[in-house]
């Protein structure tokens, strides 16, 4: 007898627990077929310029499954929620931002999300021109502190020191630049240099060619007979 109540009132416990869960269950159910559902659209910007879109950034449904979408290049998006959605927008460079979509008449809502630029401040670096711990030393033990900077700099801009050092640096954009103009500019003066700035009557070979000419005859009254 004893063992038989203590199966019953076991199999009671059991069934109290499953009709609490399936009641539980029923008015989850029935909350989530009595929210609105909406065509959610929106226009995602910066906070701090609203003509700046925020494009592909990751909105998140919280409420529903973690649904995950992406705005388009212009920061436009749009998508099927339910009302009263907790939706997450997140971006490189933005803080995340969370909207509730509100209980609004009608199956659409458009919404105009602003996102804050995310302003990071980096520890301050401060860069050595030295590889290595051990390059900094081999540098360091082939200093000679007598010198004067005076002497050192004279002797680092002498003739020889900057022809050493033309053998070995490249040159710059600058430098190749200014070279190829003065090559095209040299070369469009002498294309035209007979026209420009040459006289004819001033040029040496132009005199010898004219009397190689007058002796050869080639201007004689015999030849210019008809």
């Amino acid at each position: 007898m004893r063992e038989y109540l203590f199966s019953f009132v076991k199999v009671r416990r059991y069934q109290t627990y499953l009709l609490v869960f399936f009641l539980c269950l029923s008015g989850y159910l029935s909350f989530g077929q009595e929210r609105n559902i909406l065509q959610f659209s929106g226009l995602i910007t910066s906070a701090n310029n609203a003509d700046l879109p925020v494009a592909f950034a990751t909105i998140k449904n919280i409420s529903f499954r973690d649904q995950t979408f992406i705005s388009n290049n212009d920061g436009y998006f749009s998508f099927v929620a339910h009302a009263g959605d907790t939706i997450s927008f997140t971006s490189v460079g933005f803080s995340p931002l969370t909207y509730v979509i509100p209980d609004v008449q009608g199956d659409k809502f458009t919404a105009h999300i602003q996102m804050r630029s995310l302003v990071i401040e980096l520890p301050a670096v401060t860069p050595y021109p030295w590889a290595s711990y051990e390059d900094y030393l081999v540098d360091f033990m082939a200093l000679k502190p007598g010198d004067d900077p005076v002497a050192a700099a004279k002797r680092n801009l002498s003739p020889e020191a900057m022809a050493a050092l033309a053998q070995i640096v490249p040159r710059s954009a600058e430098e190749i630049q200014s070279y190829h103009s003065l090559q095209r500019h040299t070369i469009m003066s002498n294309k035209h240099i007979n026209q420009r700035m040459n006289n004819p009557l001033l040029n040496p070979f132009a005199w010898g060619e004219l009397i190689n000419q007058i002796r050869r005859g080639d201007y004689s009254r015999e030849k210019l007979k008809y």
